[in-house]
């Protein structure tokens, strides 16, 4: 079987997602079996193809769908796309997970087609009401049947995104191997040098991407790595030679990327100041301030 969670704006009869069930899922409405928590399980259509339970909620989403789809039930829809199938047949917004790292960012699919990120509190959750349901703070877009949400970017989205790091993680495997000190080792010079240069090739390789997922980037985060690559040229010294040397040579890698994907600009970052961000005076700064993403991803 496969399954699905998702959520919708709005209350719904078991009859409504049985019907809407079917539409999507392109079975006879026969062939789905719904229920709530008062429904008699022992009259449950169990052989159906297409199971769902619901579940009444509190807030900006009003129902909860746990669905599973047998396998001979062809085609199988990913979460998205039975998230934008069920928003176009019920004419609500449904809400879907989003990747493992994006908890409480779910998609969100509206009935006019539009699909973007919202940001999901859960009951008991928001500062300003501890006895509300499910609060959808803010969204990318703007989404009809969520008029209180705001609509702004989600900086989360960027920060806790994955992107692969095989500089670092090469590494990582590099000074284990020497026996000197730990990259798992929290604090330590080598867990530093790790940590930091992740960051670095993170930010360099979301560059390479166009600033995919998001499409940006927020300038606070640009300045914190920036700030880790300062702190990896004066970690360097305090090494033993063997690492350092294997440190400098990672790092030679990513700077490499960084000033491809780069133009040279003396005093750009100056205007990050105005942002109440805090960066280096230009006689303090080291190369990578001098050279900047062209255009800003802000």
């Amino acid at each position: 079987m496969t399954d699905y969670n998702l959520l919708v704006t709005e209350p719904l009869s078991n009859r409504v997602v049985a019907e809407a069930l079917a539409q999507c899922f392109r079975v006879p409405v026969s062939d789905v079996d719904v229920a709530d928590e008062k429904t008699d399980q022992n009259t449950r259509h169990w052989d159906a193809m297409v199971l769902c339970g619901t579940e009444n909620l509190r807030g900006d989403v009003r129902t909860s769908l746990d669905i599973y789809a047998r396998d001979s039930v062809q085609p199988q829809p990913s979460e998205p796309e039975l998230a934008a199938a069920l928003a176009r047949v019920l004419g609500h917004s449904v809400l879907y997970p989003a990747e493992e790292f994006l908890q409480g960012v779910p998609g969100l699919a509206a009935a006019d087609g539009t699909v973007t990120r919202a940001r999901l509190l859960d009951p008991g959750e928001d500062p300003h009401d501890e006895t509300a349901g499910y609060k959808v703070d803010a969204v990318e877009a703007p989404v009809t049947d969520l008029p209180n949400a705001q609509v702004t970017r989600l900086p989360e989205i960027v920060r806790y995104q994955r992107k692969p790091t095989p500089v670092r993680d090469g590494l990582v495997a590099s000074l284990n191997i020497l026996g000197t000190g730990r990259t798992d080792d929290i604090g330590s010079p080598y867990w530093t040098a790790a940590t930091n240069l992740g960051a670095w090739e993170k930010l360099v390789r979301t560059k390479a991407d166009d600033w995919a997922p998001a499409g940006w980037y927020p300038p606070d985060l640009y300045v914190q790595t920036l700030s880790a690559r300062d702190e990896l040229e004066a970690l360097q010294p305090q090494l033993p030679v063997q690492a350092a040397e294997l440190l400098e040579a990672a790092v030679d890698l990513v700077d490499r990327e960084f000033i491809k994907l780069t133009v040279p600009d003396p005093a750009w970052y100056l205007d990050l100041r105005t942002q109440g961000l805090d960066v280096p005076d230009p006689h303090d700064a080291a190369w990578w301030w001098t050279r900047r993403p062209d255009p800003l991803p802000w």
